[in-house]
């Protein structure tokens, strides 16, 4: 959780935990950051629900042109994979995505999007490389889903 404790021109300062640090990724000097005003309750809802909670850093193994839109694969941790869901939301960076497919790998999960060229000209999407760390969000009611099924009963 990066909420912001300080604003000036050109700086944004958060409090930032240890554990946030151990699973965040890309907040380096001078990096872009992709950031969205948090919406209330009393806001209409127009995508997918985000809370902004870092799960896991992915390692983007595909990100091509398509001429229309970008085709990005990202891998993640086995244990994420169970959160993931073809056309269900997945986070990357910041920016809520639909999962058109998702594969259990030797080595963890894979699950690709399509990148708007709009999308991909306001986030920092246009500066992603194959290879590169991503943060990754897993769908917030397939987390309490999975929390639901898997507690015991008491």
């Amino acid at each position: 959780c990066l909420t912001i404790v300080e604003k000036g021109p050109g700086v944004l300062r958060s409090d930032v935990t240890a554990h946030t640090l151990s699973i965040v990724t890309g907040l380096g000097v001078g990096a872009l950051v992709n950031l969205e005003k948090s919406l209330t309750l009393a806001d209409k809802l127009g995508g997918h629900l985000v809370t902004g909670h870092v799960d896991a850093a992915g390692i983007v193994t595909q990100w091509k042109n398509l001429a229309e839109s970008w085709l990005l694969e990202v891998e993640v941790p086995a244990h994420l994979g169970k959160f993931i869901a073809q056309k269900g939301s997945i986070t990357v960076n910041g920016i809520s995505l639909t999962v058109n497919s998702v594969s259990d790998t030797a080595t963890g999960t894979r699950f690709q999007v399509n990148v708007i060229p709009h999308t991909f000209e306001v986030t920092n999407f246009s500066e992603l490389k194959q290879r590169d760390r991503v943060n990754i969000e897993i769908d917030t009611i397939a987390r309490y889903v999975e929390r639901m099924t898997s507690a015991p009963m008491g």
